[in-house]
């Protein structure tokens, strides 16, 4: 006995052929699903093409110019501590006093030897001019003569002696006053009242100059040869601009006043120094400093804005507004940043259209893309109808 298809399955059989029909007119020549995701909306800007100064960015610290241990030169007890640890000082104030009762003594002592030296010399002239007159009249003899002219000499050079004794006394008292050898600031007092110190030891405390105060630092080989380029092409040192951890930019204008006289084979690289002034004791030695040295005249430069940078491993790129609106990767090599743009060395070409905003709506390159026009250094411009949406009603 045949069954007869009822009248109720012959629709449904007609729309299972429709739908098969549709699925193999949608698949390729491999048999797989072609799919075309709508454009991502983004928002794009043009390269800026400008002239901009060339520079090169490094890590340093400053440095004082000058920097001295301060050391007792004569020995003895430590009687008096005259400063503030960590205050300024001028050059010559006195520091610390040493007991010098013992060197005014010495001193007392040696001005009685140079007295008696001294009477002994102008005896020693009388005797001589007398024996002289004699021996001119044949009443002395020549060995006499000879004799006190000798006693004259060393009685000349017993005064010279003595009073070199003297001028060392003095000194040695004067030393018992130690003074600050620089202007700078003081470190504190690494010994107190009643300490006893010897000749050379130990360190007293340290004074460093603060104003000037020089930024050191490492420059690699590139710098190097743009600094002496720039050097050689206009007669002036190189600007350096030096911004401190907690700054932003560079705010401090500093002149460059050392470059070593050989690279380090081993790093690539060269010591510098640039001086900056420091009349309010802004910048303190050993602290960190970030270092931008100016590197000839300003070139032409294509500059992007750091929002539209990616990263894949250790390569950068972007995307741009290819043929057809569709996603084109160009990796970059990147220079320093200007004014929150950042300059491209290599990747992009003056009138590329960077896609700014919306970049993790792009899931491969060639993908389709409705690209919206903003100005590189505003990428995050609302479009005009959300601008007009958000702009409050006239007399609300």
């Amino acid at each position: 006995m045949t069954a007869t298809p009822s009248s109720s399955a012959a629709p449904a059989r007609a729309a299972t052929l429709v739908l098969l029909s549709s699925l193999l007119a949608a698949c390729g020549g491999g048999g797989e699903m072609a799919f075309e995701m709508p454009p991502a909306e983004v928002a794009v800007a043009r390269v800026v093409e400008r002239d901009v100064a060339r520079w090169d960015e490094f890590s340093g610290r400053f440095v004082p110019i000058e920097a001295v241990e301060v050391r007792p030169r004569v020995g003895g007890y430590v009687a008096a501590v005259h400063f503030a640890d960590g205050a300024d000082v001028e050059a010559g104030t006195l520091l610390f006093t040493i007991d010098d009762r013992e060197y005014r003594a010495a001193l007392d002592a040696a001005r009685a030897d140079l007295e008696r030296a001294t009477s002994r010399r102008e005896t020693a002239k009388v005797e001589a001019e007398r024996v002289t007159k004699l021996a001119a009249a044949k009443a002395a003899s020549a060995e006499e003569l000879e004799q006190r002219l000798a006693e004259a000499r060393q009685a000349e050079a017993d005064v010279r002696a003595a009073a070199a004794r003297v001028r060392q006394a003095e000194l040695n008292l004067e030393f018992t006053r130690v003074r600050a050898p620089i202007t700078g600031r003081v470190s504190d007092a690494r010994v107190r009242v009643g300490n006893l110190v010897g000749q050379g030891e130990p360190v007293l405390t340290t004074v460093v100059a603060l104003d000037p105060i020089d930024v050191a630092f490492q420059a690699d080989e590139r710098a190097y040869l743009a600094t002496r380029a720039a050097a050689a092409a206009d007669g002036e040192a190189p600007t350096v601009r030096v911004g401190l951890g907690t700054e932003d930019g560079f705010p401090h204008a500093g002149e460059l006043v050392f470059v070593d006289n050989a690279l380090d084979p081993a790093t690539g690289t060269v010591r510098a120094r640039a001086r900056l002034a420091n009349p309010e004791r802004r910048f303190s030695p050993g602290l960190f400093a970030r270092v931008r040295l100016m590197g000839g005249a300003p070139a032409r430069a294509l500059l992007v804005h750091p929002q539209a940078i990616q990263t894949d491993q250790d390569r950068k790129y972007v995307y741009v507004v290819g043929e057809g609106n569709r996603a084109e990767r160009r990796d970059l090599v990147l220079g320093p940043e200007v004014d929150g743009l950042r300059v491209v060395e290599s990747g992009l070409a003056a009138g590329d259209r960077v896609v700014v905003v919306g970049v993790r709506r792009i899931f491969f390159p060639g993908m389709a893309l409705a690209p919206r026009e903003v100005p590189m250094d505003r990428p995050d411009t609302p479009p005009p109808a959300a601008a007009e949406a958000a702009r409050p009603a006239a007399g609300g």
